[in-house]
């Protein structure tokens, strides 16, 4: 019969700071919670804790969660969480701690595993935690974590991190991948496919951020070469040539390439690559068509060629893509609504 009291194991301690994200604050009791040996018993024991005595502390919602542990708690962590929170304040504007926050991290004993979810990262790297080591954040958040804390190396395009004692995950779902990593490490695929398929989420996600960030089309600062993208917009799915591009502006190839790239910050054959795989996410995500419809109607020419491109600019394939952002008849395997799936794919 399984037991739901902790065993006498790892001690996980989540650090809740005001305007705290519920939902991030939630993921290491739900996923730690979760694991159990073979017998039933509980791998991790989960508390929360404040960086003052025990009381509420404001979250980003419109309710406060009571908090029974002050900082002391951190004293006894084999590993120590930190969510993300919009209230960081010099934290997230200057990259320092404050004077309360420096007290409470204090209690960490040396060689505690320390996890930050999102922006939680700020607080380690303020901490000067970071320093020299590889980290994410959010990818909307990445270009500014990088400038303030330029020692840290700052990988936007993964979920998460894991450089041994220190891991860190992007936005928010992120903290969930990068929880059932721990346990998969700690304890094997077994466990943490159980807490995953009890949790309902897969027990591995393909890719990185790069396939939930939209990149729209950047506006010229002159409109010399508008007409020649409207021209190539409306025909992705035929062979372009440089030259028919150059010929809509009346420029000679050489000009019109310069005036593109200053205009675009690319080359056009790049320019037009984007296009195809912003045109192929839009029919993946929005109709039942093949994978080799989508490839012919996004210009691709070949499910394989696709393929290579997607993985490029997003880190996952078509299939897979699909399987993340549609839910209304797109089989899990990939098949479109037709029932045909690309050996590519398979």
């Amino acid at each position: 019969m399984a037991s739901n009291a902790p065993s006498r194991g790892h001690r996980v301690v989540v650090l809740a700071l005001d305007g705290i994200l519920p939902f991030e604050l939630g993921i290491p009791q739900r996923i730690f919670g979760l694991a159990r040996d073979s017998e039933g018993r509980r791998l991790y024991e989960v508390v929360t804790c404040s960086i003052r005595p025990p009381g509420p502390v404001a979250t980003d919602a419109d309710f406060a969660v009571l908090v029974a542990n002050g900082p002391e708690a951190l004293a006894t962590a084999d590993t120590v969480v930190v969510p993300a929170s919009y209230e960081l304040g010099p934290v997230h504007d200057e990259g320092v701690l404050t004077d309360e926050l420096a007290a409470a991290l204090a209690h960490i004993r040396p060689g505690t595993r320390l996890v930050a979810i999102c922006t939680g990262g700020y607080v380690l790297a303020a901490a000067g935690r970071l320093d020299g080591r590889p980290a994410t954040t959010h990818w909307a958040s990445a270009e500014h974590f990088q400038r303030l804390f330029p020692k840290v190396r700052v990988d936007a395009d993964v979920l998460f991190v894991d450089d041994g004692d220190l891991l860190t995950s992007a936005g928010v779902a992120a903290g969930i991948d990068l929880c059932l990593h721990i346990v998969r490490r700690d304890h094997g695929t077994v466990v943490a496919n159980d807490v995953a398929r009890r949790t309902v989420v897969p027990p591995h996600r393909d890719g990185g951020q790069a396939q939930y960030i939209h990149r729209p089309v950047p506006e010229p600062r002159a409109a010399t070469t508008t007409a020649a993208r409207a021209w190539a917009l409306g025909r992705l799915h035929e062979p372009i040539q440089l030259r028919d591009m150059a010929e809509q502006e009346s420029m000679s190839v050489r000009t019109f390439t310069r005036r593109f790239r200053e205009e675009a910050g690319v080359s056009p054959g790049q320019w037009i690559t984007q296009q195809r795989v912003e045109r192929a996410r839009h029919l993946l995500e929005s109709t039942g068509s093949s994978i080799d419809q989508v490839a012919r109607d996004s210009g691709f020419g070949t499910a394989q060629s696709m393929r290579q491109h997607l993985q490029a600019a997003l880190g996952v394939t078509p299939s897979a893509y699909r399987r993340t952002f549609r839910s209304d008849g797109i089989g899990s395997d990939g098949a479109g609504a037709d029932g045909v799936r690309s050996a590519v794919d398979r």
